[in-house]
């Protein structure tokens, strides 16, 4: 199975391997490394069924488990997403929201499994991180975002 010393264990309903290849085509440094059949029959599903997906998502490995409905997904658990630019930005979003997901607020979204996804600019986390009044106000200016504006973050830190 896989070889990471830690692995991140997602929950799906059934769907482990088509979210695996989304991820795959849409992040840089993700790829499906291996998917698993179930050797038996299990609570959701056959023998022969897809059981686990190995798969990395920009760089951190992960596996889906098809475990069925029981378990959903909340924000509590998210990806954090960091991008350089607007236009990053805006293709990590799009390809989320775009296919059959949602947006929500502060540079968080839903891809259509409902896992949470955290798009977020280097210039947001770098704004945060240097403090003071410009970090203020480039924290009240993402309260009112949905999808980053990177110029709009940017002009706030300023004043």
């Amino acid at each position: 199975m896989t070889t990471a010393k830690n692995t991140i264990c997602i929950w799906y309903d059934k769907d482990a391997e088509a979210a695996a290849r989304f991820y795959a085509e849409v992040f840089p440094d993700s790829s499906v490394k291996a998917v698993h059949l179930a050797p038996s029959d299990f609570p959701s599903g056959k023998a022969g069924d897809v059981l686990t997906v190995e798969f990395t998502v920009a760089g951190v490995p992960c596996l889906g488990l098809n475990g069925g409905p029981t378990f959903k997904h909340t924000e509590a658990f998210s990806f954090q997403i960091a991008t350089d630019d607007q236009e990053e930005t805006d293709r990590y979003w799009n390809a989320i929201v775009g296919n059959g997901g949602e947006e929500s607020v502060c540079g968080w979204c839903k891809d259509k499994w409902g896992i949470s996804w955290q798009i977020t600019p280097r210039v947001l986390t770098d704004a945060l991180a240097a403090g003071g009044a410009g970090a203020r106000r480039a924290f009240e200016a993402m309260m009112d975002m949905k999808k980053i504006d990177v110029a709009a973050i940017e002009a706030a830190r300023q004043g």
